[in-house]
């Protein structure tokens, strides 16, 4: 069973909501992205998404952007993500690890490389910004017989005949992007965010996690009353680029953020 499957599962049976932080990997710096991995893991982490630097993140707002941009400027290439996957799983195997990012870095080094890389580093899943399902059908089964989940995005302006087709191509869990516009932006509503996930939840078993708008643990706490699980990045990434000239004090920056959210989650969950 792949990890994220398994991690599902254990969360289902234990009644918890599932905390998905993302952070850019090399920022600010590729010598910390592993010891920020295993921080999130401490405060509370059940997956990670490691966000592969690219130059035009177009689905991402300004923070994520100039994460990517350190990113860049430090040299970090998809090898280098692959290495401290690697580097991870030394002393972590259970923790799953999706890569999120976007089509041109992975057909730059050939999408069979991608896929045996990422599977052999130990990476569980991949969410492709700009691959829609429509185009999935190369892609998902290379990735899905290297053990890699296909992880997709839905948005409020989905059509449900569209949503019905990610749900048929996703694995792992799908990611309900719960604003419009992009990563950091406005201020969410779970009650708008209920009305989505109803229908998808007809359309599919798979878990349903929320991304955008997640900032503290009263947001967390209130879209997993809705939800199968919160992603959290922007909150995160910020904190690494006010802290970006004295990386010493970033895990325990994203700790106490990530560790407000755990806590949060938690008690909704027993409440």
């Amino acid at each position: 069973m792949n990890r994220i499957d398994q991690r599902f599962a254990e969360l289902k049976s234990q009644g918890r909501r599932a905390l998905i932080p993302f952070i850019t990997a090399g920022d600010p710096g590729p010598e910390h992205t592993v010891g920020f991995m295993h921080a999130l893991v401490e405060a509370g982490a059940d997956v990670i998404e490691l966000g592969v630097p690219f130059s035009d993140p177009m689905a991402d707002g300004p923070v994520i952007q100039k994460a990517c941009e350190r990113a860049l400027k430090r040299g970090v290439r998809l090898s280098h993500l692959f290495e401290m996957v690697r580097e991870f799983r030394q002393t972590d195997a259970t923790t799953p690890v999706v890569l999120m990012g976007y089509l041109n870095p992975m057909e730059r080094i050939g999408l069979v490389a991608f896929a045996d890389q990422a599977a052999e580093a130990g990476v569980d899943g991949v969410l492709t910004v700009d691959m829609p399902p429509e185009e999935a059908d190369e892609v998902g089964p290379l990735l899905k017989s290297r053990g890699l989940a296909s992880i997709f995005l839905v948005a409020p302006t989905t059509s449900n005949a569209r949503a019905a087709t990610i749900c048929a191509h996703g694995e792992g869990y799908l990611y309900y992007v719960s604003l419009k516009g992009v990563t950091g932006s406005a201020i969410l509503d779970s009650r708008d965010v209920a009305e989505h996930l109803a229908p998808l939840r007809e359309m599919t078993d798979l878990p349903l996690c929320v991304g955008f708008g997640i900032r503290d643990g009263a947001s967390a706490a209130e879209v997993g009353k809705v939800a199968d699980g919160v992603i959290v990045g922007s909150a995160l990434v910020s904190r690494i680029a006010e802290n970006a000239d004295r990386p010493e004090v970033i895990a325990g920056e994203l700790k106490a953020v990530l560790g407000e959210m755990r806590q949060a989650l938690d008690a909704m969950s027993a409440a």
